[in-house]
């Protein structure tokens, strides 16, 4: 049986495509609708009676071509263990980024990385440096943990504001840079990263920087650049990276950082899962090679992310200029109350990310979704 993307996802359903693989709870904060809701039973209901889903950041169109047809080859292997060593992605990855696999990491997503690197640099009298808002689960981590956390707001443009996590940095153990940042979607260029990377390193001989690139595939800014060539010279210095994102993996839950080796042998150690399952695996290598199909789905996101942010720019509303697939937008209400509101007109948005309680992030859509749902937007702000 042939499926299309989005009919595959469906196929699947909520927590199908979870199933085949590691545990989906582990990571990345996944169905956010539920912070406003509590009820994952009305949840599925909800989505499954056709709301638009536009709250945790994924791709629309469902999983890449490639990686459905490689799933559909090979769903035999979802009877056996998948290999432990995840040889087939690492080496896939060190072909792909020019980077040995030693220097590779796995993860059930993305967020195990981050848990993981909390875990291995922070202990009592190591703290965690960070902004806030940004990506909660390295400070949700520490904090469950008893690790002290100390949290920078972002500046007067709503950018990370690197000079103040600049001054918390002594004494650290851990400096988490989200870029582009998750939820305001603005990205430091590569100046400003290798400035700020270097006067970490220069202010705390000990302190380790994690660079979290979820994103890096929707940027277009031509000042930014990654930060992996850093890792090739740098021992105290990793990124992380998902198929969460452009790849339409999100279900499957395969994250990965670019380290030196024995940075991630102190992360490998805190791993929990039993490794990146069989089809993850093998859609991983598939999605991978399709470089042709992620330079589609960039242009697919550019172009509904600039309607996207126009709707509420025409309202009168703030939106911050975005460098990734979501746009967060100053409601200027109870950014909950709003959740509730787009709730009822058939759109699930996303969580509030306190200290800014009145902004709301949307994950972008599909065209077509974007251009349904803006009615109700207009209707709700108008």
């Amino acid at each position: 049986m042939a499926f299309s993307r989005r009919s595959f996802v469906r196929a699947l359903g909520l927590g199908g495509t979870a199933a085949l693989t590691a545990p989906s709870w582990v990571g990345a904060r996944g169905l956010e609708s539920l912070a406003g809701s509590g009820d994952l039973v009305e949840l599925e209901r909800t989505l499954q009676g056709g709301a638009i889903r536009l709250m945790s950041n994924e791709n629309p169109n469902g999983p890449v071509p490639a990686a459905i047809r490689a799933m559909q080859a090979s769903f035999h292997e979802a009877a056996w263990y998948p290999a432990s060593t995840e040889g087939r992605v690492r080496t896939a990855l060190a072909r792909s980024f020019n980077m040995p696999e030693e220097q590779i990491l796995l993860g059930s997503g993305s967020g195990e990385i981050l848990k993981v690197a909390v875990q291995a640099f922070c202990s009592p009298t190591k703290h965690l440096v960070t902004a806030i808002p940004t990506f909660e689960t390295p400070t949700a981590t520490a904090r469950g943990l008893g690790f002290p956390v100390r949290e920078v707001p972002l500046d007067s443009q709503l950018r990370l504001d690197l000079d103040g996590m600049l001054r918390e940095v002594r004494g650290a153990g851990l400096v988490f840079l989200c870029n582009p940042n998750n939820p305001t979607g603005h990205v430091h260029g590569k100046a400003a990263v290798e400035r700020f990377i270097t006067a970490v390193l220069a202010a705390d001989p000990e302190v380790v920087i994690l660079v979290d690139e979820a994103y890096h595939e929707f940027v277009d800014d031509p000042s930014y650049a990654s930060a992996l060539p850093i890792v090739a010279s740098q021992p105290r210095v990793f990124v992380s990276r998902t198929f969460s994102k452009i790849y339409g993996l999100a279900g499957l839950r395969v994250g990965y950082a670019f380290g030196q080796p024995a940075t991630l042998e102190r992360m490998a150690a805190h791993r929990v899962s039993n490794g990146v399952g069989a089809l993850a695996q093998v859609a991983a290598v598939a999605a991978l090679a399709d470089t042709a199909q992620m330079a589609r789905e960039q242009q697919l996101n550019r172009e509904a992310r600039a309607y996207t942010a126009r709707v509420f720019t025409d309202l009168g509303y703030q939106v911050i200029p975005s460098q990734t697939n979501f746009v967060f937008v100053n409601v200027r209400r109870d950014a909950l109350a709003f959740q509730a509101a787009c709730r009822t007109e058939g759109l699930i948005v996303g969580r509030a990310f306190p200290p800014m309680t009145q902004w709301s992030r949307v994950s972008i859509g599909t065209m077509d979704e974007m251009r349904r749902a803006a009615p109700a937007f207009r209707k709700l702000l108008g």
